[in-house]
């Protein structure tokens, strides 16, 4: 089991290697929770996430022997980047398997840091299986993202950091995958501030930890579709779940429209970006606000999001928070009704972003059309107005 003095003993290693990342406060999500809020943003983190920190960890405790064999890993993205760096600046050659559809921001940096990859299946589980067989047919020490104890004690370095930055946190929530952030997390409070309550967050659509804990050994997720690669894992680590079982850990469950809402309002109201994994903790205090006692600490994990990702959820998270509204409508068939639609709805201040307009759907009558809007609105209260404005103005919106 990982100690506070092994966790003491990686932070004395990771000097100058890593950033002290900064914690910042967030006035938004103060407001949202009821109580102080602030951000460890470990999106500002050499290769983008806090994956540097077990990577290092783990690889400058091999032998001269193991690194003349090399490393190979297995990772979505962000440990991949942490293990290329980790390898480069220790001179070791590694291998990364990959599933197919990891980002491609995340896939060309692993590549620029100096590590080979290999593209395999479609799941964090799916490339370990293939990273493992690499590593008993030719030797190289396997990395494991999360399922070892000097990686856990690399990653609770971030909790120290936590206690020193905002002393009399009393609350610190944690994105969960496999369980290694939230072990070491948990490590380092447990012996240095047993006051502290940690609360791990997973996706609801990749959650394998609140299962696992109930029957009190892993149990594999019954499900993996969530936009957060990063913290897409099938199964918990045995190390780290052994840790959070022990300890009691909460762990609580986000939905996508959270995360998206979480990744929308980081970057909006904080300046930061991060990806939807990087965006969990967030999630949690927007999805359950005035249920966390206050300072608290929201740990932001990673921030490498594929810019086309980041369209994405930042459009979901747009309608999530009532930011988009759809449209639609009935009008009769006659010259200028859709340019009359259109300038009631720019009298309310929506703004109008797309048009669909259609005159053969079988339950319309003959001298009629349907329409489909889709306009930006401020928020819900403006959704509101504006539907009230054109219903008032005799048009009928369906459901």
């Amino acid at each position: 089991m990982t100690t506070l003095a092994d966790v003491r003993t990686a932070n004395e290693l990771l000097e100058g290697v890593i950033e002290r990342t900064p914690v910042e406060s967030s006035r938004a999500l103060s407001q949202i929770a009821g109580a102080q809020v602030w951000l460890k943003c470990e999106n500002l983190q050499r290769a983008g996430s806090f994956k540097i920190r077990g990577a290092y960890t783990r690889m400058s405790g091999l032998t001269s022997d193991e690194r003349a064999r090399g490393v190979v890993a297995a990772s979505a993205g962000n440990h991949a980047q942490g293990v290329a760096l980790a390898a480069r600046l220790l001179g070791i050659d590694a291998v990364v398997f990959m599933p197919v559809e990891a980002a491609l921001p995340k896939l060309a940096a692993t590549r620029e840091y100096g590590a080979r990859v290999e593209l395999v299946g479609h799941s964090v589980d799916d490339a370990l299986v293939h990273a493992r067989e690499y590593a008993e047919r030719t030797g190289a020490v396997l990395i494991h993202p999360f399922d070892h104890p000097d990686v856990i004690a690399g990653q609770g370095t971030i909790a120290l950091e936590i206690l020193e930055q905002v002393p009399d946190v009393a609350t610190i929530i944690v994105p969960v995958g496999g369980g290694g952030l939230a072990a070491g997390v948990v490590t380092t409070v447990r012996e240095l501030a047993p006051h502290v309550r940690v609360v791990g967050v997973q996706a609801a659509r990749a959650a394998a930890y609140p299962a696992s804990l109930s029957s009190g050994e892993p149990i594999r997720a019954a499900e993996m579709r969530t936009m957060a690669d990063g913290i897409a894992v099938g199964m918990p680590g045995a190390a780290p779940f052994a840790v959070l079982r022990d300890a009691g850990t909460e762990i609580r469950t986000v939905s996508e429209e959270d995360l998206s809402r979480g990744v929308l309002l980081v970057a909006e109201r904080a300046k930061l970006l991060v990806e939807p994994s990087g965006a969990a903790a967030v999630a949690a205090l927007m999805a359950t606000p005035g249920e966390f006692e206050g300072p608290v600490v929201a740990i932001l994990s990673g921030g490498n999001i594929d810019p086309q990702v980041l369209l994405r959820v930042v459009r979901h998270g747009l309608a999530s928070a009532g930011r988009f509204l759809w449209l639609h409508l009935r009008i009769d068939d006659r010259p200028f009704a859709l340019a009359d639609v259109l300038r009631e709805l720019a009298s309310t201040g929506a703004n109008v972003m797309h048009v669909s307009h259609v005159r053969t759907q079988g339950e319309l009558a003959v001298d009629e059309v349907a329409i489909e809007v889709q306009v930006e609105t401020k928020g819900p209260d403006h959704c509101a107005q504006v539907m009230h404005h054109l219903r008032s103005h005799g048009y009928r919106l369906t459901d």
